[in-house]
């Protein structure tokens, strides 16, 4: 026999998955079309096909959802509320003997789905988003080599070379004006300087084939002090990619892409403790931190979804993102000082948890009281002083002319 949740908590549930879906999809197309003019961008100007830049937004995925997966937690247990509120069903249950603190096991059950599957795509999800995201940026490299050219800047990822180059076209991948100094011998510097030239991977993919036409080759030999010149109608010139993507492929693993093991690892290793021991010391908190959001943001939801205001789910909806928000900026702010080392960094990244809670917890006995606080009212004064403040600077400014 299988024990079932209590009509209560099964309706709360019930109520709270689709606006819990609604609002993760909708809050994943907004952060998904932050990148639209990127991925437009490598479509149409690298010619990047369009399964690799589908592959690129999903690695890329877990980074959002580690924020938006609280975010929506929030906003389903509030919208939730606001709707029971409204329509007068918290009214019924009370008169039924239901007391606030009844409705929250559901909220609880909720917040702990919320927390697995945030704590997922941090432990999980991050790293293996980040690795599989700088591979395909690899893959990218190789086959388009000239999306790192930029027009007018001196390029020097290539071992040995400094290649400048005056305009690119993307589309033909021609290049006008250019100029490069190869020092990939000891001892001899050329200079090499071509009125146009085209750019293109080996059959290898192991280098950059760079073709020069109607220029000028500058050698200097430094052993024998020597100098001389010769003109070309056309050249070809190995720039090693290989050495490039080795280096890449070499650098030590970025934080977000280590493991909770790895992490911890890096933390009791280091010898000294400096910026790069305090950011990984945040992203190990940080792993844990942002997970449990559901739970301080989940308690927040509810006696506010409960407040009593005018026009609800309009001011409820602008309250919800506001306190999201400012949840951010205080783990914004803790991340900053904690990576500086103003404070430890686990104080940066729980005290955002610590000081929701408090604030929800503090709602949540006002309001299981029948003593709920009239935000509505507080946002009315603060755009009141703020209309009387703007019109007395208005009134002002002409006196003092």
């Amino acid at each position: 026999m299988t024990l079932k949740p209590p009509i209560i908590d099964r309706y709360i549930l019930k109520e709270l998955l689709p606006t819990f879906l609604v609002t993760l999809v909708f809050f994943t197309f907004v952060f998904m079309m932050t990148n639209l003019l990127e991925i437009t961008h490598l479509i149409i100007n690298y010619r990047v096909p369009l399964v690799t830049v589908l592959k690129m937004m999903a690695f890329s995925m877990p980074f959002f959802l580690e924020f938006i997966i609280p975010m929506s937690v929030m906003m389903a247990i509030l919208m939730t509320f606001l709707r029971m509120s409204a329509d007068n069903e918290i009214v019924a249950l009370k008169s039924g003997g239901v007391s606030l603190y009844r409705l929250l096991p559901a909220v609880v059950i909720f917040s702990i789905a919320g927390f697995l599957m945030t704590a997922f795509m941090s432990v999980y999800g991050l790293p293996w988003g980040k690795s599989s995201f700088k591979k395909t940026l690899l893959e990218i490299g190789a086959n388009h080599v000239d999306i790192g050219l930029k027009e007018r800047t001196f390029n020097d990822a290539f071992e040995g070379f400094m290649l400048y180059v005056s305009k690119v076209d993307l589309r033909t991948r021609s290049l006008q004006d250019i100029f490069l100094e190869d020092q990939s011998k000891s001892g001899v510097t050329l200079t090499i300087v071509a009125s146009r030239g085209l750019i293109f991977p080996s059959r290898e993919r192991l280098s950059v084939n760079l073709r020069l036409f109607d220029g000028m080759i500058y050698k200097f030999d430094r052993a024998s002090r020597t100098a001389d010149w010769t003109k070309f109608e056309a050249i070809d010139r190995l720039l090693p990619l290989k050495e490039m993507m080795t280096a890449v492929r070499r650098e030590p693993k970025d934080k977000e892409e280590m493991s909770i093991t790895e992490l911890r690892q890096f933390i009791n290793s280091a010898k000294k403790k400096d910026s790069r021991y305090y950011s990984a010391l945040i992203e190990y908190h940080e792993k844990f931190a942002v997970p449990f959001a559901c739970f301080a943001l989940g308690l927040l939801a509810v006696p506010l979804g409960l407040q009593p205001m005018a026009g609800k789910r309009s001011v409820g909806l602008v309250l919800g993102l506001s306190f999201f928000i400012l949840y951010y900026l205080m783990l914004i702010v803790g991340w900053s000082f904690g990576e500086s080392g103003v404070y430890p960094p686990a104080i940066g990244m729980w005290a955002p948890n610590v000081i929701v809670s408090i604030v929800g917890l503090y709602l949540m006995i006002r309001t299981a009281n029948e003593r709920p606080i009239r935000i509505d009212s507080m946002l009315i004064a603060i755009e009141v002083l703020w209309q009387r403040t703007v019109s007395a600077r208005r009134q002002k400014k002409p006196g003092e002319g």
